[in-house]
């Protein structure tokens, strides 16, 4: 890895160009190319973006990126292979313990954490559903009514050309 960012490093000095100017190229963060060149790989998280940060650099300084990017490949394969099989399943164990996730269905007892927020939205559905069928009802019953009766009007008396008769 360290040979790799040297020769990164040898060509972007050669060819004038600052680390703060590559950085904003290839919008980076210098501290990520400074990292680089030093061989730091510890310094990121993925090593799938360390990657790709090489080769855009490599493609940015005109060098033959697709023999950088297999230097690197080489490089993880050297350091992914010395790892022995007792770390692997170490790391394997510690991940597994730490994901252990809990397997729920239907007809389980145990409830997930968000029903009773589903129950609350149910309930307040029912509710506002229950409070439009009251005031629809209560619209429809009002305009069902005898005009006659809300005017103070006999219902039993007639109306002819806006006289009222008596029987």
């Amino acid at each position: 890895m360290k040979e790799i960012g040297e020769k990164l490093k040898e060509t972007r000095e050669s060819m004038g160009i600052s680390i703060e100017e590559a950085a904003e190229d290839l919008k980076l963060k210098p501290s990520q190319l400074e990292n680089i060149e030093a061989g730091n790989r510890e310094a990121f998280k993925d090593i799938f973006y360390l990657k790709y940060f090489i080769r855009d650099y490599a493609k940015y300084l005109g060098l033959d990126y697709e023999e950088i990017v297999e230097d690197f490949n080489e490089f993880v394969f050297d350091y992914t292979s010395k790892i022995s099989l007792e770390d692997i399943k170490k790391a394997n164990k510690k991940n597994d313990k730490k994901q252990v996730k809990k397997v729920t269905s239907p007809y389980t007892v145990e409830e997930k954490e968000n029903h009773s927020l589903k129950k609350f939205l149910i309930v307040a559905g029912i509710i506002i559903i229950i409070c439009i069928a009251i005031f629809i009802f209560l619209m429809v019953s009002k305009d069902d009514e005898d005009p006659s009766e809300t005017k103070g009007i006999n219902s039993k008396k007639e109306v002819s050309y806006g006289l009222v008769v008596s029987e």
